[in-house]
Order: structure tokens, then sequence, then C-alpha cells
């Protein structure tokens, strides 16, 4: 559509104006092509008349719509132009008290003159991680676009800040650094980030002074960069300054100041450590009163002084530095002070009896007299002399202000220089940000050398901001695929050519300044006739002083009187030549360094960009202009180098005013600052920029059914949009966006405000028309009901006469005697009737109470003799019961006797334990005589050697009997291989010895309780036999000892073997008579294997026979075959010794058996005197019973015979005496039967008694002969084994390498050893596993008497307790906590588990009252516990169990500690279950502190995955479908669309998240107040983090953003019910995020309105209020904004309101957890451990 067409009716536009630059007009009348007038209706009611030219018409700009204005940024406005920009603005600015506003890359923010609360730690976190437009727009958004895009691209950034002095600058430089600090904090002990932040302080107080303009104006510019490591943390930073402006210095205009520093050192004259510096007042030097002010108001020189110091010792410089600083400076100001009289023509003189002079002197070691000279002197260097002039008052004091300069500039570059070295720190860079503050440009009513290169700087910076701004846009349209097409903008490289190109401005300044007698005014001509056709320089009209450049922004006339002066810098050489002998180290050094500098290259570094002055005789120095040229031209590189970000600093009024805007001001800084420049080339194409996204949402409104039935939004937009506008030019395509040229979007704005419009007139004739359809129906429905009432009147008015009414009341009266009649005669029948009926009832009811009270007198007899019967029968029961508590009582007793018999088998066991120490011992013993064999053998081995040269002789002869020897050793190896099979054998023996001797432990164990009783009388008898049994066995070890003694013999016997050996060799001719020798020994040798055999097998069969023989009748037949081997043959003593072993262990297990059959009869027999006592006993009760009975029946017989002679009418009693005779003789027979079964069953015990007592009688004989037999055969036995020695010493004899069979004996004797104390642990086991036999006998005994008795027995129960060793804790926790995952369904099906099992091997530990096991079981659960957390201090899951597992011990550890305030809920059981010997309450708040932290971690977990979904599932996503719709949202809203695959969160996603986190705590078993808690928690989190957001977005303050959230909360408030969690009042921690949203609904107009909403509004402050208003956003044109006076009128109510002045609410706000007490109804010897938990090793008890 084109522009002219959219100047119609009602439409606005912007019209010049004097004063407030544009007003606003509407449009009377459309305007036409050809028109010369276009008719507009002013503000103010008045009709304007604009005129313009018909063939050229130049309309005025037309105004955005109101929708549009307010907008974050200035580039999403429709009309894109300069009143545009300006109105948008002021509004944000004034009404809406916004100061940051966007245009395209440029952040332009406006000086509010007021302390704002937008700068907390709080903003900074919420813009942290934000990309750019999500927010409203802030420096912090800028600084974190930066800090990412450095992150992302790695590449350095630049942030430049400009403007005019006053508009902020400097502030917004230090908070894009202070964003930094806090954003990227190093956690380094050297705290960079609060180094570069103490700079500041430091550069402001030497570099800033009052101006007419502003309290803090920076005289310098400064680029800071702040580097940054590889993880982007701040490692240090580097400052360069540029053009400090010195004049300031020696002279300051009205109302300004010197430096800040100045006067803060005046107000701490008084201080002792600046007495020495000898200060005055500030009025008191010419330096600092020259302007006529010397304070400023608010401000507090001496607490600035105290905070600069503070940040010198924070930057490492110490008070040394400060003092020498402070000296330099207190030198300039008496420098000022010093005198200079004029003597008369050119001359002039210095006292030196000056005060000042001398104190300059003395600060700074300068000679007086030189001083005094040089400053009243000039020297003059000619060809052939040198000549000394006297000079002038004005050139005297010239240069005392030039040396002033000079020092101050040094000093400026010196601290500049230390505080870039104190922000340096070891590291390398990897990326910087640089932060450049710098002047904006500048005009003023005179204009001087400073103003020159202060806008020649800018005019650099102009035009690197316009390459950058044009790449951008570029780079735009080729990412959306739209054909670009060059762009005219304006381009100042003419202007820059103009000032540094050769033979331009600053050219022609350096070379006139070569000539010593070169003037401002001989300057200024050459740039007239060099200059004088360059169309951007001029020559004013009225003056020949000043000349004028056309800058981008303005035109500026420049005065050229000290052009000369400032651009040479100069400086006397004679003073330079004092000061550099200066006795001041740090100012002769300043000075010192001018020699040693080189001239300026490509290659120069710069600390401060205003380098170093040359001498003034040296024609050659590099001038002010030409460094500045460079320094600038370094800055330029750097900044083409870097990705640049723009803040353009506003000062919207000079009278430093709050929130007060001049328009005038303000569009000169904004043309000024490039910020139009950026509207102008945005507007040359397409300025207006949709996402699909955003474009279908807003224009809905104009598409048909058939367009929004279509699924692919993009293709609809595109429909929809050449439909509207025809012209295709108007618009473009992207990929993700539409491109609209100016006024597009208005026109769309005009056709939806139509359609709404047209909609809304419908709707009211609707509405209206059913409205007054309603009202005319109830108009005629209240007609015709009057219509009937008047109509009934009227009949009943014509029917009614007198006659009538007589004949009516006739009527009445006869029928009302008539009635009465009738009335009495029915009266009188019903009351005769009532009479007689009562008198045959009364009859009646007297007879029955007669008959009940005879039968009451004879029921009372019948019920005094029953009861006496029922209480004889309670007493007879109560006995029976007394009776069965004795006998459970005498059953416990019983118990008691087995117990102390265990005990005494326990210490058989000690016995056995004992014996196998002995055993161990003679072991040792052996040892010890290896030992020495092998020392016989190496004396044997030193024999050989002194030997060796004999044998050299009968080598041949040794040589055939080492031969034999190796056939003997081979036929030894062979005997030692059968040896080692007989001990294998015997080992073996001794296992199946022990195995029979477990089996008979079993066996005895069942038969103890039946031999006992039947073994007394043979007592003695069997004791004699075991004394004899004693005897032979100890007479058997005897002979086992004289064995050991031979074997040492045989030892003895093998050195004489030895000796022999040595004679052999020395007889050589006995040889073949050894070779016969050893041929009988070879076949005597096979003789005796053969004996051996036979032998052995005799011996093995004797021994099987009596080891049968001993134990035949006692134990089993697999018991008997291993206690005796099967195929080993004895060759050895060892193998006799097994066998009398086995043998002494068969009469032990005899003498066992004998033992316990006794114990076991004597038990059985008194259990068997019990029970037949108890039988007894039983009979006689039943006797008496009977007894009692039959004289009861007798008594009851006798009284029913009474009552049939009294009274046979009772029919009754007879059936009662029939009954009781009935039970009388079911009695009787029961009593028979009982009686019956009692004698048989004494008479089948009494047999079985018998039985047993005559098998052990021959069982007992039995034995005897066994004894006997035994005797015999031990003698037979000694026999052989004499033989057998005999044997074995010649054969022993044979043996000549018996110390390596000593020595596998020995070994094999330690592993015997190790065996036999694994053996041990295996009877231990077996012990248990008997005791566990003999406890289920018991079980089964006592079960079955329970079946013969009536008796009750106590069944015993688990005790809650697991047992567990010392080595197995590492395996638990290793189990139960660090191996264990939450997943698991046994854990998930018992919640606590882990808690319960550790709290129960912490009971057993207390109950064995083992504090060191106790304590080491606590701290290693603590222990691992915190490992976990810390190895899964992000998984949610793991926490939630531990937070659950932990908690549930701490509460274990509380409930049964014994405390009375934790047992009041403990059943009996429970209490009886409570530790009894430790006090855990130590360990107890360990476990809370633990809770406390995993809580806290846990709560973190939640936070961190939850915070993502809060605010698109709150703010952005409408749940209320239809309600909202978008706005346009300019260049810096990213670029997503609809088609770009991102996870969009919604409402439905936050109740998700928070069903899994109730889920997952309700599955662990987590206690419901925990769980409040946390839900609570996560409430606030979601209300805060959603309230800090919407006041940090305009666009989310609207009407329908209020409904949504309101809707929102309803939904958690659902979830809350829906979980049961509404006693947790998570609810409440939203009331500040629902009186919010209720704000943003509720009407905004009346003091009413306001007084409701201070009365509402109780959890915001007044800060959060204000916010909402101002940034309360109308949707659409229907929607009002909020008057400013409304605003101050709630602002008023709100002064008295106290509480917080925070914008944000702190989102780490943590509530404070508690853990009450919540018993536990889980009975501990109730729960078992799960197989899948791998705790085998745990014992329950």
């Amino acid at each position: 559509m084109a522009l002219l067409e959219l100047y119609t009716e009602y439409n606005r536009v912007w019209i010049p104006d004097a004063h407030h630059v544009w007003k606003s007009a509407e449009i009377m009348r459309d305007f036409h092509i050809g028109d010369n007038v276009l008719e507009l209706l002013l503000e103010d009611g008045t009709e304007h008349y604009y005129s313009v030219d018909s063939s050229n018409p130049q309309l005025p700009p037309l105004r955005n719509p109101d929708i549009l204005v307010g907008e974050n940024d200035l580039t999403a406005l429709s009309y894109l132009h300069e009143p545009a920009v300006l109105h948008n603005l002021k509004v944000r600015f004034v009404e809406s008290k916004i100061i940051y506003t966007y245009c395209g890359i440029i952040l332009v923010a406006v000086n509010p003159y007021k302390q704002l609360h937008i700068y907390g730690d709080a903003i900074i976190h919420a813009y942290s991680g934000q990309n750019m437009g999500d927010m409203d727009p802030h420096i912090f958004a800028v600084a974190e676009e930066a800090y990412k895009q450095m992150a992302r691209n790695h590449k350095n950034q630049s942030i430049i800040v400009s403007g005019e002095s006053g508009a902020g600058k400097t502030v917004s430089a230090r908070y894009a650094m202070r964003y930094f600090a806090v954003v990227s904090k190093s956690g380094s002990k050297t705290r960079v980030e609060d180094k570069v932040l103490a700079s500041n302080p430091v550069t402001e107080a030497i570099g800033n002074a009052k101006t007419t303009r502003n309290d803090n104006s920076s005289r310098f510019g400064k680029y800071t960069e702040i580097s940054f490591d590889r993880r982007y943390q701040i490692i240090g930073a580097n400052m360069r300054t540029y053009l400090l402006e010195k004049s300031r210095v020696v002279f300051q205009a009205e109302n300004e100041r010197n430096y800040h520093i100045f006067y803060q050192m005046c107000s701490c004259a008084d201080l002792p450590e600046f007495k020495h510096l000898r200060l005055l007042s500030a009025d008191k030097f010419c330096y600092t009163c020259m302007g006529g002010e010397i304070s400023i108001e608010g401000v507090d020189d001496k607490k600035d002084m105290e905070e600069t110091r503070r940040t010198f010792t924070l930057l490492g410089l110490k008070e040394d530095f400060q003092s020498d600083v402070f000296k330099v400076l207190a030198g300039i100001l008496h420098l000022g002070n010093v005198e200079i009289r004029s003597g008369g023509g050119e001359k002039s003189s210095v006292s030196s009896s000056d005060p000042h002079l001398a104190a300059f002197c003395e600060l700074l070691g300068v000679s007086a007299e030189g001083l005094v000279r040089w400053l009243c002197h000039r020297r003059i260097v000619l060809v052939a002399e040198t000549v000394v002039k006297p000079m002038p008052k004005k050139r005297a004091v010239n240069a005392r202000d030039a040396l002033a300069k000079q020092i101050y500039a040094h000093l400026f570059d010196f601290v500049i220089h230390k505080i870039n070295a104190a922000l340096q720190v070891p590291g390398k860079q990897h990326a910087f940000i640089g932060v450049l503050d710098i002047y904006g440009f500048e005009t003023f009513d005179i204009n001087s050398f400073e103003q020159f290169c202060i806008n020649y700087a800018n005019e650099k910076l102009q035009q690197q901001f316009n390459l950058h701004v044009f790449k951008l846009e570029q780079e735009e349209y080729m990412k959306e695929d739209i054909p670009w097409t060059l762009i005219d903008f304006y381009d100042n490289q003419p202007v820059i050519d103009l000032i540094e190109a050769k033979m331009g401005i600053l050219d022609l300044l350096d070379e006139e300044c070569l000539f010593p007698q070169g003037t401002d005014q001989n300057w200024l001509q050459k740039l007239y006739n060099y200059l004088h056709a360059n169309p951007l320089f001029e020559k004013p009209r009225l003056s020949n002083e000043a000349f004028v450049i056309q800058h981008f922004a303005d035109k500026v006339e420049y005065q050229c009187k000290g052009f000369l002066e400032k651009n040479r810098d100069a400086l006397y050489e004679e003073l330079v030549d004092i000061i550099r002998i200066s006795k001041f180290p740090l100012l002769a050094n300043f000075f010192q360094e001018e020699e040693q500098s080189t001239p300026t290259g490509k290659n120069f570094k710069v600390k401060a960009a205003r380098p170093a002055v040359k001498p003034a005789n040296k024609q050659l120095r590099t001038s002010v202009g030409d460094k500045f040229r460079s320094s600038l031209y370094l800055l330029m590189e750097t900044l083409n180098a870097t990705t640049p970000h723009y803040v353009r600093c506003i000062k919207p009024n000079d009278e430093k005013l709050p929130f007060e805007y001049d328009s005038r001001r303000v569009v000169q800084q904004l043309r000024a600052c490039g910020v139009l420049e950026t509207i102008h080339i945005s507007a040359q194409s397409y300025p207006s920029r949709w996402t699909y996204i955003e474009f279908y949402s807003r224009y809905s409104i104009l598409m048909t059914h058939q367009e929004v039935g279509l699924n692919d939004k993009k293709q609809t937009c595109k429909t929809v949009l050449q439909r509207l506008i025809q012209d295709s030019n108007q618009y473009k395509f992207g990929r993700t966006k539409i491109f609209f040229r100016a006024g597009q979007v208005a026109y769309l704005e005009k056709l939806r405000l139509d359609r709404l419009r047209g909609a809304c007139v419908t709707i009211q004739k609707h509405v209206r028309g059913w409205s007054q359809r309603r009202k005319y129906r109830r108009m005629r429905e209240a007609a015709i009901v009057l219509q009937q009432y008047i109509r009934g009147k009227r009949q009943i008015r014509k029917t009614v006469s007198a006659a009538t009414l007589k004949r009516g009341w006739a009527a009445l009266v006869i029928q009302r005697y008539w009635k009465g009649y009738r009335m009495r005669q029915i009266y009188q029948l019903v009351r005769l009737a009532s009479i007689t009926i009562q008198a045959f009832t009364r009859g009646c009811i007297a007879r029955k109470r007669y008959k009940k009270m005879v039968e009451e007198n004879k029921v009372l007899v019948l019920q005094k003799y029953t009861r006496a019967w029922l209480a004889r029968r309670r007493f007879q029961t109560m006995r029976r019961l007394v009776l069965n508590v004795q006998l459970s009582y005498r059953v416990q007793q019983l118990r008691k006797k087995i117990e102390e018999q265990n005990k005494e088998n326990r210490g058989l066991v000690e016995r056995l334990t004992s014996l196998a120490n002995s055993h161990s011992q003679g072991l040792d013993k052996l040892q010890s005589l290896e030992a020495r064999l092998e020392k016989s053998a190496s004396e044997k081995a030193s024999l050989e050697a002194r030997e060796k040269k004999a044998k050299e002789d009968t080598s041949l002869a040794i040589t055939q009997l080492q031969k034999e020897k190796d056939t003997l050793t081979l036929d030894k190896q062979n005997l030692e291989k059968k040896f080692d099979a007989s001990t294998k054998e015997a080992k073996d023996s001794f296992d199946q010895i022990k195995r029979s001797l477990q089996e008979e432990k079993e066996n005895e164990a069942r038969l103890r309780k039946i031999a006992e009783n039947n073994i007394e009388i043979q007592r003695q008898d069997h004791e004699k036999e075991v004394e004899a049994l004693k005897e032979e066995t100890r007479r058997l070890k005897e002979e086992r000892v004289g064995l050991q003694r031979q074997i040492k013999e045989g030892g003895q016997v093998n050195s004489d073997l030895q000796e022999q050996v040595i004679q052999l060799t020395k007889h050589v001719k006995v040889i073949p008579e050894l070779r016969k020798d050893l041929h009988n020994v070879q076949t005597q040798r096979n003789n005796m294997d053969r004996k051996m055999k036979e032998q052995s097998g005799q011996a093995r069969a004797k021994m099987n026979e009596i080891t049968r023989q001993l134990l035949g009748g006692v134990v089993e037949e697999e018991v008997l075959s291993g206690l005796t081997p099967d195929d080993s043959a004895i060759y050895e003593v060892e193998d006799l010794l097994t066998a009398f072993d086995g043998l002494h262990k068969a009469t032990r297990v005899l003498e066992n058996h004998q033992r316990e059959q006794k114990e076991s009869y004597e038990s059985q027999v008194e259990g068997l005197k019990l029970k037949v006592d108890h039988l007894q006993n039983e009979n006689n009760q039943l006797k008496n019973l009977f007894q009692e009975k039959s004289n009861m029946n007798d008594s009851i017989r006798q009284e029913v015979s009474r009552l049939t002679s009294e009274n046979s009418a009772i029919p009754e009693l007879k059936l009662q005496v029939s009954e009781l005779q009935r039970q009388k003789q079911e009695l009787e027979v029961h009593v028979g039967e009982q009686t019956r079964e009692l004698a048989d069953k004494t008479e089948e015990i009494t047999n079985v008694l018998q039985k047993k007592v005559e098998e052990e009688s021959s069982q007992r004989r039995h034995f005897e002969q066994q004894a006997e037999e035994l005797e015999e055969e031990g003698r037979e036995l000694q026999g052989r084994v004499e033989e057998l020695e005999e044997q074995n010493e010649h054969l022993k004899r044979q043996h000549l390498t018996e110390s390596e069979t000593k020595t596998r004996l020995n070994q094999e004797a330690s592993r015997l050893t190790a065996e036999n104390m694994d053996f041990e642990e295996q009877l231990d086991k077996k012990d248990r596993l008997i005791k566990k036999l003999q406890n289920q006998i018991k079980s089964l005994e006592t079960s079955q008497k329970a079946k013969q008795t009536p008796a009750t027995t106590i069944p015993k129960d688990y005790l809650g307790m697991l047992e567990y060793k010392r080595e197995d804790e590492s395996r638990l926790v290793q189990n139960i906590i660090l191996e264990l995952k939450p997943k698991g369904v046994v854990v998930n099906m018992i919640p606590g588990l882990p808690a319960n099992l550790l709290f129960m091997c912490v009971r057993h530990a207390d109950y064995l009252n083992d504090g060191t096991k106790l304590k080491s079981l606590m701290n290693a659960t603590i222990s691992a516990v915190k490992k976990v957390i810390m190895e899964h201090q992000k998984d949610f899951e793991v926490l939630s169990f531990w937070l659950s597992n932990t908690y549930h011990l701490l509460n274990c550890l509380k409930q049964y500690s014994g405390e009375e305030e934790f047992m009041k809920q403990n059943t009996p059981r429970q209490n009886k279950n409570c530790l009894q010997n430790f006090d855990l309450s130590e360990h107890r708040q360990i476990l809370s502190d633990l809770a406390i932290r995993i809580y806290h971690l846990f709560i973190t977990v939640m936070e961190k995955t939850l915070t993502p979904t809060i605010v698109p599932g709150m703010l952005e996503h409408e749940s209320l479908q239809g309600i909202s719709s978008m706005k346009p949202t300019g260049f810096r809203k990213r670029s997503s669309s609809i088609y770009e695959d991102s996870e969009t969160y919604t409402i439905s996603s936050i109740l998700q998240q928070l069903s899994l986190f109730h889920s997952t705590m309700s599955q662990h078993g987590m206690e419901q107040g925990l769980i409040r808690q946390a839900v609570k928690q996560l409430f606030f989190l979601v209300g805060a983090t959603t309230l800090n957001n919407m006041m940090l977005r305009k666009d989310m303050c609207s009407c329908r953003k209020g409904m949504q959230i309101r809707c929102n909360i309803s939904y958690l408030d659902e979830w809350l019910k829906e979980k049961e969690l509404q006693s947790s009042n998570a609810i409440d921690t939203l009331r500040p995020l629902s009186q919010a949203a209720w704000l943003l609904q509720v009407n905004k107009s009346t003091d009413d309105d306001a007084k409701e909403i201070i009365e509402t509004c109780t959890e915001l402050n007044s800060v959060q209020i204000v916010k909402i208003l101002n940034s309360y956003t109308p949707i659409d044109d229907f929607e009002k904004r909020v008057p400013s006076s409304f605003v101050r009128k709630v602002q008023s109510l709100l002064q008295d309101h106290e509480g917080s002045t925070q914008l944000m609410l702190d989102t780490q706000y943590r509530f404070q957890v508690t853990f009450p007490f919540c018993p536990s109804s889980q009975a501990l010897e109730l729960l078992q451990v799960p197989s899948s938990l791998h705790l085998g090793f745990l014992t329950r008890i």
C-alpha cells in the first residue's frame, strides 16, 4: 500500500514545533494527490492547516498506533523517523520510568538522575544466561550478550559507552564491569574482580571533576580490557587512557571544580598523616578555588578520601606509594600558590621567603634557588653564545602552570601504570572484553582544541559504527534469504580526511607548531587558504578567529585561540632540568623516562594514551594531536578486531532533575550519537520484521475460516498477506521472518482495528437487541398480570348483593347447631365404650402382676442354687489354670537345666581345644628336632668338602656306588610316596572321625534324654571302665613319647652311617664286600616291605574291630567307617600314633556317649515322674470334681423333689433336672475313659522304661567285653609296635637323605595344623548347628507335650537385631549404602529398609555393649552416605532416597533412644527394644547436619531441573487459548520460528515435573512433613522466578497476561489438592505473584482503585507495585495505559508503607528446614533381610 494512502481521516501525524521539536495532530480529512493543504486538529483542540506542495508533496511523518508506542526496541515501530523515536523514548522514560531502550544494536540509556533499584545482584543473576530481547533492555543485557558471544564464538568483544558529559557514561561502564565481575567469579584468592571494580574510585578521583553539566564528569577517555581465561573467569585487566584535560589543573570555569583528589586531600588536612603536607582548606589554594565551587551537594569529600585510600590498599598500592602520590599532589597545590611579582618592564620575580615555594621544594626535593631563577628567566641558545633572558609575569605564570600540568599528567600516567600492574595476575589471556568510556560529540558556545579532538574521535567511532550496522543489516538479509540491495547512508570519511589526511587540519597544525614564531592566526589563515574548497569546511561570516566543520551530527564552530599552545604542550628545558635532579625519586623518574623513550611507531604500546612530552628545544618532538591520532589509530584497530556493542547515554535535561524530559536536548544528542543514523539505515529497506508465529498470532483475526483451517501456518501467513497488501514490494518473505516496509505494519494495525471495531459494533447490536427484547417481554408479562387482577375485581363487584349475603349467613347458623348436636352424640358413645374397656384391662393387669410375683419367688430359689454351682465351677477352673502355670514354670526350670548342660558341653569343647594346643606344641618340638637334623646335614656337607681330595683316588669305585645309591634313592622316594599316601589316608580318616563325631553329637542329642534314667545304676562300673581306658590312653601316650625318642635315636644312627661312609671312602678295598652287603640289604628291605604290608593290614583290621566293638552299639556305621582307615598301610610310627589317637578318640566318644545317655536317661526319668505326678494330680482332681458333681446332683435332686412336692405344675424344672442328670452321666463316662487312657499310658511308659533298662544293661555288658578285648588287642599291638620299631631302625640306616624328608614332613605338619584350625572352625559351626537342632528338638518335644497337656508355652520371637562380624562391616556398608540402587524392587516395596537394617545392626552392637564396634559402624555409615551424596550430588533419585533413609535412621535413633519424649507413642515391644548401653545423641546431631546438607542439595537439584520450565510455562505459554496476541519484538528479539525444533514448556510441564518429584519422594518413603517443606520451597521458586521475570519484561505486564498467570496458579492449587498437600502452605508462597496478576487486571484510574490496590497488594512492596504500574502495557487499542497521575497517587499512599525496597525476590532464599520426630510403626523383629541385598553374613537374633 502506498504511503500517501495512509493519510486518511483519524490518522495522526507529527508536525514540527519550536518548543517540543515535534507535536502530534490528527487528520481531519482524507488527503488526496493534488491537495495543497492538510487539515489537522491539534491536541489542544485548535485546527491547523499544514501547507503541502501539490507538485511534490512533502507530508509530515505519520504517527505510530498507540499499541506500538512504548516498545522495548525502536526498530519495532512501524514508522521509523525522528519524532517516533523521540516520542517512544519520552513515553518509556516519563510515563513508564524506564531508562533503557534498544535501537537495533544500540542500547539507549537515559540518565534518570535518581537512584533506581535495578542494579542488585538479583538483577544480575536474572539477566545471566538470558537471550538479548527476552528481557527488558538493560546494561546487564548488553554485558551478558558480550560475555555470551565471547564464550560462544571465542572472539574478543568491546562495549562502547559514549555520550555527553553528565549522561551517565562512567556509571554505565562501571555497571558493565560489575556484571562481568559477578558472573565470572574466579574463586581465586587474588580476587581480581574486586580489584577491577576498585580501580574505578581511584581513576574517578584523579580523572573526574565537577563541571556545569555533571558533578562527576570524566575528563579523560578510558578503554579497559578485562582479560578472561579459558574458563571465562577474570584473570586481570588493563587500562588505556586518552586525552586527559590537563588545563583543568590550573584553570576552572565558573561553578566548576578541579579534580576530586585535591578537594579530598584538603578535607583531610587536619589528619596526622597529612600534617607534613602543610595543606590548607580548598578555598585557600588558587588551583582549587578558581571556579568558586569547592563542594558538591550530597558529596562528602572526606568519606570519598577514605574510599580512595581503601581502594589504593585493595589494589596493593601500599602506604609508601600513597604518601608519594599525595606529596606530588600537595606540591602542585603549593606551586599554584607561589606568587610571581612583576619587576617592571619585561621582568618578574619570586620571593625566596614564599612559604608555598618552600613547601613545594621541601615536598618534592627541588632546589628553591634554581626554581626561582628559571620560573622568571629563560635561556636562549644562539650560535655563538647562550643568553639568559628575564620573562614577564604573564609568561612566568604560564611556565609555572605548564610545570604543574606536566607534573600532574605524569602522575596520572604513573598511577594508571601502577593500577595496570596491580590488575595483572599470572595466567595466559584467552579472550578479553573491552569497555570504552569515551566522551561523546560535544558542541559548546566556545569550542577549542579539546572539543576538536573529541569530535574527531567520535567521527572515527561513528564511521566504525556505520560499517558495523551496515554489516549486521546485510547479514540479517542474507540469513533470511532476502535479496540484498545497496542502501544509501551517510559516510563520514570526507570529514575524517579533512581532519587527518595530508595537508589536513592536524597536518597543518603540526607544521605551524614547528615554527618558533608560529601563531594561531597564521595557522588559521593556512586553513582558509588550503581548505576553502572543501564543502565540509567553512569560514564564519562574522569572525576571522574561528572555522566551522560539518560533522556527522552538526556544524561546529571552533575558536583557533590556544590551538598551537595546547598542541605543542611546551615546557621549558631549564625547569625540566631542575625537576630531573630532584631528590624525590618519584618526581625525578617522571622526567628521566623521556630520555629513554623512542619516537612513536607502529609497534608503540600505550598504557596511557597520552605519551610523555619531549623537551622544548627538540624541534622534532611529537605533538599532542599526533599522539592522539596514534592512540586513536590503535583504539580503532582494537575495536575492529572485536565484536562491538554500543551504549549511548542520553542526558534528558540540563537541570539534573529526575525523570524530566527536554525534547530539544534529547533530539540533539540522538542526532549526535548515531541513533537516528541507525534508524535511517533500517528505514531504507524493510524496518519492520515479524516472525511467522508472531504475525499469525497477531493478525489471525484478519483471516478467513478457510485460511485459519490450513495446517501450514507459514503458508497461511503468506496467503493472508498477499490478499491484504496487493503490492508485493511492500514486504518480503524470509526463512523465519516477514520483512515490511515502513508504514505497512501500521496499515495492518488499522485493518485489525477496523475489524475489531466492526466486531464490537456487531456484538453491541446483538446485545442491545437481546436486552431490549428481554425488557419488552418483562413489561408485557407484567401488563397481563395487572389485567387479570383488574378483571377479577370487576367481576366480583358485579355478582355480590345484600340478599345473597343474608342467605349465606342463615345457612352458616343452621350448620353450626346441627354439627354441635352430632358431635355431642358421638362423644357420649365413645366415653361409655372407653370406661368398659378400661375396667376389663385393669383386671387383667392385676391378675398378671399376681402371677408374676409368685413366679419370681420360685425363680429366686433356683437362682440361688445355680449361682452357687457356677461359683464352684469357676473356682475349679481357676485351680486348673494355677496348676498349668505351675507346670509351665517347672518346664522353664527344666530348660534352665538344659542350658546349664549346654554350658558343660561347651566346657568339653574347650578341653578339646586345649588338647589341640598341646598337639601343636608337640609339632613345635618336632620342628626343633628337624632344625637339628638340618644342622647335622650342614656339618656333613663340610666333612664331604674336606674329604673331596681323598675321593679323587677312588672316583671310579664311588661312581659305581653312586649308581647303586641312586637306585636306593629311587626306592626311598617310592617309600616316601607310600608314606605320603598313608599320611593322606590318615588325614582322611581324621576327617571322617571328625564328621562321625559331629554326627554322633547329633545322635547323642536325640538319645541323651532316653538313656539318662537307666544309666544311673551302672554309673560306678562305667566310671571304673573309663578310668581304665584313661590309664590305657595315658600308657599309649607314653609309648608315643618313646617312639619319638626312638626317632631321635634314628637321627644318631644317621650320623653313624655318615661316619661309615667316610670310612668306606678311606678303605676302597672293601667295596666288593659292601656290594654284597648292599645286595643283602636290598633283599632284606623287600622282605621287610612285604612283612610291613601284612602287619599293617592285620593292625588295620584289628583296629577296625576294636573300634566297632567299642562304638558299634552307640554310633552309626558311617561314623565307624570315618574313624577307621580304609586302604592305607601302616609303615611308620606316625601311622601308629594316628591309630592310637583314633582309639583314644573312640574311647572319648564312648565316654561322652555314656555320660550323655546317663544324663538323658535321668532327665527322661524325671520328666516321666513329673508326667506321672501330673496325671495323678489330674486324676485326683477329676475324682474330686466327680465327687463334687455327685454331691451337687444329690443336693439338686433333693431340691427338685422338694420343689416338686411344693409345686408339681412347673415342667421346666423337670427338664432341667433331666438335663443335669444327662450331663452327670456324660461326665462319669468321660472320667472313666480318661482313667482308662491314663492307666494304658502308664503301662506303656513302664514297659518302655523296662525295655530301655534291659537294653542299657545289655549294652553295658557288651561294653565290658569290648573293653577286655581292647586290652588284649592293646597288648598285641604293643608287641607288634616293638617289632616295627626294630624294622624301622634298620630301614632308617639306609636313608642318607633324611633331612629332605623331614622338611617335607614339617611342611605337611604346618598344613595339617592349618587344616586342624579349619576343622575347629567347622566344629564350632557344627556346635551351633547342634544347638539349633537341639532347640528344634525341644520345640518339637514341647509341641508334643502341648498336644498331650493343655499347658500354655511361650513362643520364641526374634529380637529385632542383626549380628555381623567386625570384619564384615565394610561389606555391610558396601552392599547396603555404596552399591545400593534406589530403583530396586525390594527397596521400593519396603521404604526405609537400609535405615532399618543399619539400626538393627546398631542395636546388636549396643546389646553386646561393644562401644568400639558401635562407633565404627556409625562413623562408617555416615562416611559412606557422605561419599554417595558427593558422587551423586546431581542425581535427584539418589538424593531423595538417602534423604528419606537418613531421616528414617535419625527417627529410629530417637524412637529407641530411651528418652521419654520420644517413647510416648511406642508399643510395649518397641519400648523393650530401646538402646540400653550407649547414648547416641552426638551421632544424632551429626546425622541431622548430614540430613540438612542432603536436603539443600536435593532442593538445588530440583530447582535446576524446574527452573527452565517456569518462565515458559507460567508466563509465555497461553494456558487460556485465544485471549492473548503477540506484539512485534524488534531487532533484538531472537529469531525463532514455529519451524525450529525447540522444546516448548507449558504449565503441564511444570505439573508433570512436580508430580515426578512427588512420586519419587513418596516411593522412597519420605515423611510427609519433609515432602511438604520441599514442595513449599519449589512453589516459592516458581512464584519468585515468575514475578522477577515479569518485573523485567514489560511485554508481560498486561491484563491478559494477568489472567494467564491466575489461571496457572489455579492449576498449581488443584495439583496441591490432588496430592493432599494443602497443609504445606505452599500456595501462600505464590501470593506475591497472585497479587501482581490481580494488579494487572484491576481498574487503575480512580482514587478508590488506588486505595484498593494498597489494601490488597500486601505482599508486594512499593517498588514492585510502582514498577508493575509503570510497566503495564496494553495489548489492544481498547486498553488504556496507566496515567502518570494515578501512579503518583499510589506512590503518595505508599509513602508510609514499610517493607523492603528490593525490586526482585531472592530466588536463592531457603525456608528453614525442620526434621520433626515421626515414630515408626515398623516392628523390627518382623523385618527380614532380602536375599537380593547379598547380606547373607547377617544373622537375625
